[in-house]
């Protein structure tokens, strides 16, 4: 089974739909080096949960990484990587923060203990959970 990742965005400067318009883009913009981790980790055919940030807080769609990490294009540096990312289905109940941080399975989930990372792992088992509460 392919890996699951969470992909953190700020609506109003980059949303769900804004993917789905596009098709697919390059997932930029990530500096923080444990974030910057995860992203290097990433493969073509992984899992990504979109999550919205901001005012919003919730996991949105779920989408696919069809171009594993790469060095980011715009940027000089090759510590900054980046990944293409495209939608696959819109969750068909978003699943916020609040409902997630409410249950104890996911009490170790990374958006829980380390709320300001960007990009984070999802295990096998939160996957299933949180697909579980967005009807996916």
């Amino acid at each position: 089974m392919a890996a699951c990742w969470l992909l953190k965005t700020e609506p109003s400067t980059y949303s769900w739909q804004d993917l789905v318009r596009e098709k697919r883009t390059v997932w930029d913009g990530i500096t923080n080096a444990a974030a910057l981790i995860a992203i290097r980790q990433m493969k073509q055919g992984d899992e990504a949960l979109i999550y919205h940030s901001g005012g919003e807080r919730a996991i949105v769609g779920i989408a696919k990484i069809v171009k594993g990490a790469y060095q980011d294009p715009k940027r000089d540096d090759p510590k900054l990587a980046v990944v293409d990312v495209a939608p696959v289905k819109a969750l068909a109940q978003p699943v916020a923060l609040a409902d997630i941080k409410s249950r104890n399975d996911l009490a170790d989930f990374p958006l829980v203990r380390i709320s300001r990372l960007s990009t984070m792992p999802v295990t096998a088992d939160h996957r299933k959970v949180l697909r579980e509460l967005g009807v996916a």
